[in-house]
């Protein structure tokens, strides 16, 4: 064979001739067209043009949040109940319904706050978004590996990504600016107990848990619905966390180790498991409950609404392509199939806009055409034009609207009721009525164990030595109202630290002395001859 015209095992044309974009073959890769071998360049460098534009064009916007990622595909396998019921007794999705069925699935492992290539280290949120290519469209479960957030209120989401990213004059995150934040925010509190403990640096992405974070709704075939929380619970792997001090360590070795990590572990195929868990709440007030139970600041006490397992995900393949896949990959939490609902979760509501607002921003406003983000089903749209638009998602070629006569697109049959909550009230600006900010809070410091206790009061002393002394009052106030032990750990090491942590800049939250690292690298320096 010549390699001309046969195919490898892949499909693909097996000659490696190189081309540009227009087909045309490149016979030299090497130099550009000039006047002598020596210059000066010439306009007319077609196929330098080409490649040196593209190039300048390679990255999309950084995700405002995310950034740092990786990802694979799997597969998502459904038990056919919910805990020893029926899963149609709750909801009439249909990835749930039978046993053994399997949902093809892309997922994205993510830190939030950091640049695209920042170390997987740093303390942070993890984000866990799951793509299901359903029979009926695509279903996004975007999370966290904490169950819990920050805010309730979408309204100060801007506000807290400012805080806990770099200043906009330094371009260093600061703690300062972070419990500045936070000093105002109470209800960021059981949040902050366990970001600051080693459950905010996860060992990696493969060791650890998932959560959709905010309330959610599941919805059966006679409309009826509850409150659903969903969480994603490591199998075979388990779960493992991270001192400060044993982090440090490892960026110092390598900081691409969780990204490292989960593509080794697939290539090898040690495929990482999770099993998809449910709690389950009728849908009203709960007023025997001291908080609120759409508020995503708060747990759900797993003895009164237990996990309830509905199916369990495997991760089998890595992505061929890092851009095409994990970069371009774009999720939605308003992204449902039907069956699914959403709940009056105010950030839910809130996200719901902004998540796929700036997937049109950053990626383009046909980005669900892309292999990664198209769902793998029949898609008909009455949609048009738009950057980069390759496909035309309808029969009818003249007819772009809906109803007509004479042809074109119709609307779906409805396959079950619709659920119909029913909503009377003042349209208002207003917190909820049960915050209770510190209770559960002081009861998750109560249940680490010792280690981990001195790793969260160790990580909250450094970063609180170098704020200001008004925030620093207002942080111990909080701190006291979860647990007085809490409290008064954090308050002596201060105290013990007195004014000598603060000069200069914060620096990164949980990091160990970070001014001290600036004149170690200052004063330690070896000193070099110019050449």
């Amino acid at each position: 064979m010549d390699g001309t015209t046969g195919k490898n095992e892949m499909g693909q044309d097996e000659n490696q001739t190189l081309t540009n974009r227009q087909g045309h073959p490149i016979t030299d890769n090497q130099s550009m067209r000039t006047v002598g071998n020596r210059g000066p360049t010439v306009l007319e460098n077609y196929d330098f043009l080409e490649k040196i534009t593209h190039f300048d064009r390679e990255r999309t916007p950084e995700r405002v949040v995310h950034a740092r990622g990786a990802g694979a595909h799997g597969y998502f396998e459904a038990y056919g109940t919910v805990g020893n019921e029926p899963v149609s007794t709750y909801t009439r999705a249909k990835l749930f319904q039978e046993k053994g069925k399997r949902t093809p699935v892309f997922v994205r492992f993510s830190t939030v706050n950091h640049g695209n290539h920042s170390p997987e280290t740093l303390r942070d949120p993890r984000g866990f978004a799951v793509k299901f290519y359903t029979e009926d469209g695509n279903w996004d479960l975007v999370g966290n590996n904490l169950k819990v957030f920050f805010i309730r209120d979408a309204m100060k989401f801007p506000d807290l990504v400012h805080a806990f990213r770099p200043d906009p004059v330094t371009n260093i995150q600061d703690v300062g600016r972070i419990f500045d934040f936070i000093s105002n925010t109470p209800e960021a509190m059981l949040m902050i107990t366990f970001l600051f403990s080693p459950w905010g640096i996860p060992a990696n992405y493969r060791q650890m848990q998932g959560s959709g974070v905010n309330t959610y709704k599941w919805v059966n075939q006679e409309g009826q619905a509850v409150l659903v929380k969903y969480h994603w619970e490591p199998l075979k792997q388990g779960i493992k966390n991270l001192t400060q001090k044993q982090a440090e360590e490892i960026q110092g070795k390598n900081f691409n180790h969780a990204t490292q990590d989960l593509y080794e572990a697939i290539e090898r195929g040690d495929y990482p498991e999770w099993e998809l868990c449910v709690q389950i709440m009728s849908d009203d007030d709960h007023p025997e409950l001291d908080f609120d139970p759409l508020d995503p600041t708060k747990l759900w006490p797993e003895e009164q609404f237990p996990f309830l397992p509905v199916g369990k995900m495997v991760l089998n393949k890595n992505p061929e392509n890092y851009f095409a896949e994990v970069e371009q990959a774009a999720f939605g939490t308003g992204v449902l199939v039907d069956g699914l609902d959403f709940s009056d979760d105010k950030l839910l509501q809130g996200r719901t806009f902004s998540y796929s607002d700036t997937q049109r921003y950053r990626v383009g406003a046909n980005y669900l055409q892309l292999p990664i983000n198209a769902p793998k089903k029949r898609v008909a749209t009455n949609q048009e034009g738009g950057q980069m638009l390759y496909r035309v998602d309808r029969s009818h070629p003249h007819i772009n609207y809906e109803p007509s006569t004479v042809g074109g697109l119709h609307e779906a049959e409805q396959e079950g009721k619709d659920h119909q909550p029913y909503v009377q009230g003042k349209i208002v600006r207003q917190k909820i009525d049960r915050t209770n900010d510190f209770k559960q809070a002081g009861e998750r410091y109560r249940l680490m164990e010792d280690w981990e206790k001195d790793d969260l009061i160790a990580n909250l002393t450094n970063a609180m030595q170098s704020c200001d002394p008004r925030v620093q009052e207002k942080m111990l106030n909080y701190f006291f109202k979860c647990d007085s032990e809490y409290g008064n750990r954090i308050k002596q090491g201060i105290e013990a630290a007195g004014n000598r942590s603060r000069k200069g800049i914060g620096g990164p939250m949980g990091a160990t002395n970070p001014g001290q690292a600036v004149r170690q690298a200052a004063e330690e320096g070896h000193p070099a001859d110019p050449y």
